[in-house]
């Protein structure tokens, strides 16, 4: 099963206007938990650093993150990068459209991606597990970084990540995996690994700790992996689909506020932070 097609469906409904995108990014925010997370520490970071920086939105999709920091940090320049050439476009579109004239979109691979010493601050968010060469991105981001930068990496744990292990309760005639989500090179990084895999790239040092504990977990099953399987059966679920979100939504909030404030022993997420 695939999200790319579900993506880009979504993409084009929200890409009429800008009005609609700004709502699609809402709407992302709420629901992700992983965003909860990735604010939380760039709010962290960002009040401790100079209003001129420069940030590096390194697989930046539909552009959600780009969006939050420009307009927390309106002096800082922000460059997002991705593989697709329709994201980026969309992206460089709508920041256009909406006047938001501190950041700006091109096509890279980060396996190849090197700006010498230019970035204060480098956000990854479900990259990693999609890159067979990470260590080769590691060195690649550190390269790209000013002594003292933050790199801030969100991806899945070894944990079960994106049900990679045990989602066996829907049929695979499609794609001849079990996994989920079926576009991952590897199940998701052990805080080990990860930290071996920075140190080996030079970084000084990292903290890396779990996400998507139980609450996330829940929280994720009910507004994410079962609309996503529903709008996989049939599209009528288009029609159903907000008044299912009216019930859940309530619930998933709760769910993912207590993700962001409690310490999880495991979770199937990783939040990563590392120094150059």
């Amino acid at each position: 099963m695939q999200y790319d097609p579900i993506k880009r469906s979504l993409g084009k409904v929200f890409n009429q206007s800008p009005g609609l995108r700004k709502i699609f990014y809402s709407l992302l925010d709420i629901l992700l938990l992983r965003t909860w997370h990735v604010k939380k520490a760039f709010k962290q970071w960002a009040k401790t650093s100079n209003a001129e920086v420069n940030i590096l939105d390194a697989g930046m999709g539909f552009g959600q993150y780009s969006w939050f920091m420009a307009r927390l940090k309106p002096k800082a320049h922000i460059k997002g990068v991705d593989v697709k050439s329709e994201q980026v476009d969309d992206c460089n579109q709508f920041f256009a459209q909406a006047k938001q004239n501190n950041a700006q979109f091109e096509i890279a691979d980060l396996t190849k991606f090197q700006e010498k010493e230019k970035y204060d601050f480098i956000l990854s968010v479900d990259v990693m597990e999609h890159i067979e060469e990470d260590v080769e991105v590691f060195k690649n981001f550190h390269f790209s970084m000013k002594n003292g930068a933050m790199l801030l990496v969100s991806t899945p744990s070894d944990q079960g990540g994106s049900d990679v292990h045990h989602h066996h309760d829907h049929e695979h005639e499609n794609d001849g995996s079990d996994s989920f989500i079926d576009e991952h090179v590897r199940d998701g990084y052990s805080i080990a690994d990860i930290k071996e895999k920075l140190k080996i790239a030079g970084f000084s040092k990292s903290e890396v700790y779990y996400s998507y504990g139980w609450p996330g977990k829940i929280s994720w099953q009910i507004s994410m992996k079962y609309p996503i399987l529903m709008l996989n059966t049939s599209k009528i679920f288009f029609i159903i689909l907000p008044f299912y979100y009216l019930v859940v939504f309530p619930f998933a909030l709760i769910l993912n506020y207590l993700d962001l404030q409690l310490k999880h022993k495991t979770g199937t997420g990783l939040i990563v932070k590392a120094w150059k």
